[in-house]
C-alpha cells in the first residue's frame, strides 16, 4: 500500500508513527486484561474555497487527527477516542474503553472478525487512491471564479449565484488488532461545483454541477461545469405543473444511483436483523426483472468506493449482488453477519463500488434515446425531501424535471410529487441508460420505470 511519508504529502504523521501508537494501544489493553482490542489511528487535511458573484467568500483549512481503541471483554464491548496522541492519553483513553466495557452488557455476537475472514497483508492490493493536490488558496478560488464566470456568460438569463467551490482533500490511516489484522492507506478526494440561478422575478430557477475525483488532472474542466449547470437552470425556466395521473418515469442518472442506494440499505445487515426492511428474507428472491444485474466490485483502480478491506480488517471481494434479477447476497458486517446465522461479505462500512446494468442496455442508449423510450411521461431531474419508508417501501418525493410527449421534451415541469412503493418501482424497471454516471461509489444509468402516480395541480 502507499506510505505517504510526512515531508512531501502534506501529513504531519508518518505511516510507522501510526503503527507505533495503534501497537501501543493494544499492547495497553492486553495489560489491563481485554481479550481482544483494536485500534485505530488516522489523520485528514484538505483545503476548501468558495466564492460568490466574482467575489471570495470563504477559504477553510482542515487537519483533524484521531486514535480510536475498541476494546472486547469477553462479549462485552467499550470504544473510546481521543485526538492527543501522548502517551497518557493514549493510556487515558485505552482505559476508557475498557472501563466502558466492563459494565456494559454482554453481547453474544460481538466480537472481532473471525480469523479466516481477514485481509492478510498480500490480499491488501493497491488500488491507487491518493493523489494529493498541491493547490494554494489562490489558484482554488481561481478555479472556482473561472466555473462561476462560465456559468454567467453561458446566457444573459444566468442572473444570481449560490455560488462555487474547489475542495482539495487527503487523509490517512492504520489500522490493527488482536485477530492478526494490520493495514491503511492513504486516499484523496477533490471536487469543483458551482450552483447558478437563471431568470428573474416570479420565474427563477436554480440547478447545480459537480465534479468529484480521487485524481485533480481526471476532474472536468471547471468552465465545462460551469457552463452544463447554467444549460441546466435555463432549461428549467418557465416550469409549470401537471395535472394528477399515472405514467412512465425516467430518472436521470444521478437520481438513478439513489433508487440503488436505497436497494442497499433495504439489503444491509442493520435493516435486516432489526426487522426493518421491505426486503427481508429476500435472499435468492427475484426483486428486479431478469435483465437487471448489480455488481461491486471493491478494487477498481481509483475508485471512489474502493477498498483492499473493509472497516474491521475483513477481506474485500468482487460479487454480483443481483443476478437476473435474484437478491445474489447482503451488505453484512461480521457484527450483522453473525446476528443473521451468515458469513460477513466485508461489508462493514458500507458498499464498494456498485453498478446497475440491465442487459437490453445497447451502446446507443444514450439520454436523447432514453427520453425517446420514455414516450409520454415524466423525466425527473431533481428530487426533494426524505419521503421513504424503508420498513414499508412506500415512496413519495417532491420532484420537478420536464414532460416529455411522443419522446420530446415538451416543457419543464415543478411542484410535483412522485409516489409509488419500491418494490413495484424495482420490478418496474424497463431500461437503464447506457448514459451511466457515477455518484460517489454507485455507478447506474437512466432508469426507466413503467408507472408511478404524479400528483400535481
Amino acid at each position: 500500500m502507499t506510505n505517504p511519508s510526512r515531508t512531501d504529502q502534506g501529513f504531519s504523521y508518518s505511516r510507522s508513527t501510526f503503527e507505533q501508537l495503534v501497537d501501543k494501544a493494544l499492547a495497553h489493553a492486553k495489560k489491563l486484561g481485554a481479550t481482544d482490542a483494536a485500534a485505530e489511528a488516522s489523520e485528514g487535511c484538505g483545503l476548501s474555497v468558495s466564492v460568490r458573484k466574482g467575489e471570495l467568500e470563504n477559504v477553510e483549512r482542515n487537519r483533524d487527527k484521531s486514535l480510536g481503541v475498541t476494546v472486547y471483554i469477553g462479549q462485552r464491548r467499550g470504544n473510546a477516542s481521543t485526538s492527543d496522541f501522548s502517551e497518557a492519553a493514549i493510556a487515558q483513553t485505552v482505559q476508557a474503553a475498557y472501563d466502558i466495557a466492563r459494565f456494559t452488557a454482554e453481547d453474544p455476537v460481538a466480537g472481532l472478525p473471525d480469523a479466516g475472514d481477514i485481509a492478510g497483508a498480500k490480499e491488501q492490493p493497491d488500488l491507487d487512491l491518493f493523489h494529493p493536490w498541491s493547490i494554494d488558496s489562490e489558484e482554488a478560488a481561481r478555479i472556482a471564479l473561472a466555473c462561476e464566470a462560465a456559468a454567467f456568460v453561458t446566457d444573459k438569463r444566468i442572473t444570481n449565484s449560490e455560488g462555487a467551490g474547489v475542495s482539495a482533500q487527503q487523509s490517512h490511516f492504520f489500522s490493527a488488532h488482536t485477530r492478526g489484522f494490520r493495514g491503511g492507506y492513504a486516499s484523496s478526494r477533490h471536487s469543483v461545483s458551482v450552483a447558478p440561478i437563471a431568470g428573474k422575478g416570479d420565474d427563477m430557477q436554480r440547478d447545480a454541477w459537480y465534479t468529484s475525483m480521487r485524481s485533480p488532472q481526471e476532474l472536468a474542466a471547471a468552465e465545462a461545469v460551469g457552463r452544463y449547470a447554467a444549460e441546466r437552470a435555463l432549461a428549467r425556466l418557465k416550469s409549470r405543473k401537471i395535472s394528477t395521473r399515472e405514467c412512465p418515469v425516467l430518472f436521470e442518472s444521478p437520481l438513478a444511483a439513489g433508487l440503488l442506494g436505497a436497494y442497499v440499505q433495504a439489503t444491509s445487515g442493520g435493516s435486516l436483523y432489526r426487522r426493518s426492511s421491505f426486503l427481508l428474507d429476500s435472499l435468492g428472491k427475484q426483486v428486479f426483472p431478469g435483465h437487471i444485474e448489480v455488481l461491486e466490485d471493491p478494487h477498481q483502480k481509483r475508485g471512489k468506493g474502493s477498498a483492499p478491506f473493509d472497516e474491521e480488517g475483513v477481506r474485500t471481494t468482487a460479487r454480483k449482488v443481483v443476478d437476473a434479477g435474484r437478491v445474489g447476497g447482503y451488505f453484512l458486517s461480521s457484527y450483522s453477519a453473525r446476528k443473521l446465522g451468515m458469513k460477513t461479505t466485508g461489508n462493514a462500512g458500507g458498499s464498494h463500488n456498485l453498478s446497475l446494468a440491465s442487459k437490453l442496455t445497447r451502446k446507443g442508449d444514450n439520454l436523447p434515446e432514453m427520453i425517446r423510450k420514455l414516450g409520454t411521461g415524466l423525466f425527473v431531474i431533481e428530487l426533494m425531501g426524505q419521503g421513504v419508508n424503508y420498513v414499508t417501501g412506500d415512496y413519495s418525493r417532491g420532484a420537478s424535471g420536464f414532460w416529455v410527449e411522443n419522446g420530446e421534451i415538451a416543457f419543464p415541469v415543478q411542484e410535483i410529487t412522485i409516489a409509488g412503493n419500491l418494490k413495484e418501482m424495482f420490478m418496474g424497471i424497463q431500461a437503464v441508460g447506457a448514459d451511466t454516471y457515477n455518484y460517489g461509489a454507485k455507478t447506474v444509468g437512466s432508469v426507466l420505470i413503467d408507472r408511478m402516480k404524479v400528483a400535481g395541480s
